[in-house]
């Protein structure tokens, strides 16, 4: 099994738990260079949680326009906006949110970054499972959808990751108990068709936060065949 470090970092800034990422991902590719030289070094495996203040995060290639609030307007919902180096375009995160950031040397693994992006999503799809429900992927998007291919598809948890020297950072946004109707003020991963849902609106009612986020844990370990390193 690979061992794979946890840290839950229970609410924090957008910025500085990305500041954190880059740290963690460039002491994970100084291993790996040094593990060139020396068989016996190996690098870690890092799982983040946490939950941010209401912000908005464009990916690299993704489109301004799909933010339809002004500054002003961004100010007046208490929110903030930040362009990324991930990939996909534009996503909400916010209170009620577990968001998911797995710092992960994919070579620990054996997988390539496609693979990656499937096993979270099957992590996600066996997380909601557990509520009762049917998670499903989209040919045309990365992350894990409700209803697929019908008019009443929605979206309840969404990726996006950058990888360098197969050392990943950024991850996954599942909608527990998020107020959803920050989704209205952008064109969520870039559609303009389709609706965002969360666990609460599915189930009628809020969800235990922590029992959600264990669950989740749960199921990344089992599907990267991962156990937990102190």
């Amino acid at each position: 099994m690979k061992k794979i470090k946890f840290e839950d970092l229970d609410v924090s800034e957008y910025q500085k738990t990305w500041d954190y990422q880059e740290v963690l991902m460039q002491k994970i590719i100084e291993q790996k260079i040094a593990k060139k030289n020396d068989a016996e070094i190996h690098s870690d495996n890092y799982l983040l949680f946490v939950e941010h203040p209401h912000v908005y995060t464009l990916g690299k290639s993704g489109d301004e326009h799909n933010l339809l609030l002004n500054y002003i307007q961004l100010q007046a919902a208490h929110a903030s906006f930040i362009k990324t180096n991930r990939g996909g375009d534009i996503t909400y995160h916010g209170p009620g949110q577990i968001v998911g950031y797995p710092i992960f040397d994919l070579e620990n693994f054996g997988i390539g970054l496609r693979k990656y992006i499937e096993l979270m999503e099957e992590a996600i799809i066996k997380t909601i499972a557990e509520y009762g429900m049917k998670g499903e992927r989209d040919e045309k998007a990365t992350g894990v959808w409700l209803d697929t291919g019908k008019p009443t598809a929605r979206k309840i948890c969404a990726i996006g990751v950058k990888s360098s020297r197969f050392v990943t950072m950024h991850g996954f946004a599942l909608n527990v108990n998020t107020d959803l109707t920050y989704f209205q003020h952008i064109n969520p991963c870039g559609f303009i068709d389709r609706g965002v849902t969360s666990l609460e609106k599915e189930l009628g009612e809020k969800q235990d936060f922590n029992k959600a986020k264990d669950i989740v844990l749960k199921k990344m370990l089992e599907v990267f065949d991962g156990e937990l390193e102190s």
